[in-house]
């Protein structure tokens, strides 16, 4: 009789051991792209006539040096973390939407005009039908991109931004026109919200209460993702359309409805910048927000979670911009620089990333 022992089978990997691989495999392309956007944002101070180490050190220190800095890049964060949710949630159904910036300046008009109207009444009542306004405003308008996308194939990266443009035109008709208070002048604005409307800061921070609304609906996307069956049925629609159909999935139900659900928080960014920092809705909306959450977006891979401490990084990044200024020099909108070659680099190093998946298959 032959007892030849046959050699064991390899052991499966653990658990623990995939979900590590998991998060180094998700996180290689943005850890990639930070390292070129240090090395591209040093080279270009350098020819500037500037040290790197210490521009380095002022971006560090004016976003997060103390309490004064964290407050500002908390307060910077508040709308970048839902600008950066109006782009991950539509990519969980596989739709790339980059027109958040005209779903928040309409959100902010919707809001300010229903302020006003509700200027009477109580903040209590006024508050959640403002944010009621902002969000269909915005959840409208990024679902129509959604929509022309499955009924007539228009691609929605496309159409959401130039239906961004049409909304900054329509918003500055709108202000400019009906909704314009005569007492602004020099730059056309709607009536100011009363004091009582404002958003009062956060007990014990000098941060707006839109901050509180970001995380919390970030909590609430990640969790309806990972542990709900509209979670599970949103990614097997985004990742193969044609199997969704096939188990019955009605997927131009769910990828419409996730568009819609990214314009509005993108909309509620609006109305959090109107009630508690500007007052009221004007071209001050206009700060690229909606822009800058794109990158926030694919910096997290489209997780709603990973949004958070990304929107935190580079709101502290855009509040060291004036300390340039002061210290040294540089323009404030250096940091855009920054951002803009993260940006470049990130969509690069993803691009490499899907290459050298279809190449040579998984890890």
């Amino acid at each position: 009789m032959n007892t030849a022992v046959l050699p064991a089978a390899p052991a499966a990997p653990s658990a623990t051991r995939e979900r590590a691989l998991a998060l180094a495999d998700a996180m290689l392309p943005a850890l990639a792209a930070l390292a070129i956007a240090v090395l591209g944002f040093s080279a270009a101070v350098a020819v500037a006539g500037h040290d790197p180490v210490e521009v380095w050190g002022l971006i560090f220190s004016g976003g997060f040096g103390d309490s004064f800095a964290w407050q500002n890049t908390l307060q910077r964060a508040a709308p970048l973390i839902l600008t950066g949710l109006a782009v991950a949630l539509p990519a969980q159904a596989g739709r790339v939407i980059i027109g958040s910036e005209g779903a928040l300046v309409l959100g902010g008009l919707a809001a300010a005009a229903a302020g006003t109207a509700l200027a009477t009444q109580g903040a209590w009542l006024a508050w959640p039908l403002m944010a009621l306004a902002a969000a269909l405003a915005g959840g409208a308008w990024i679902a129509l991109a959604g929509w022309l996308r499955e009924w007539r194939e228009v691609n929605e990266t496309i159409s959401s931004l130039l239906l961004s443009f049409i909304a900054i035109a329509l918003f500055n008709q709108m202000v400019e026109t009906v909704l314009r208070d005569p007492a602004s002048l020099n730059k056309p604005s709607t009536a100011p919200l009363p004091e009582a409307l404002l958003l009062p800061p956060l007990p014990g921070l000098d941060v707006h209460w839109g901050l509180a609304l970001g995380l919390a609906l970030a909590l609430l996307a990640w969790g309806v993702m990972r542990y709900t069956p509209l979670g599970l049925a949103l990614r097997v629609a985004g990742g193969n359309p044609r199997a969704a159909l096939g188990v019955g999935l009605r997927v131009p139900v769910l990828t419409i409805g996730a568009c819609a659900a990214g314009g509005a928080c993108a909309g509620l960014a609006g109305a959090v910048e109107v009630a508690a920092v500007h007052g009221a809705a004007n071209a001050s909306l206009m700060a690229g927000y909606g822009y800058t959450g794109i990158l926030i977006a694919f910096a997290a891979r489209f997780s709603p979670a990973g949004v958070v401490p990304v929107a935190i990084l580079v709101g502290g990044i855009a509040a060291s911009g004036s300390l340039l200024q002061r210290r040294l020099g540089l323009p404030e909108a250096s940091v855009q620089v920054l951002l803009g070659i993260a940006f470049v680099a990130l969509i690069g190093c993803e691009t490499l990333r899907g290459r050298l998946v279809a190449r040579y298959g998984g890890r």
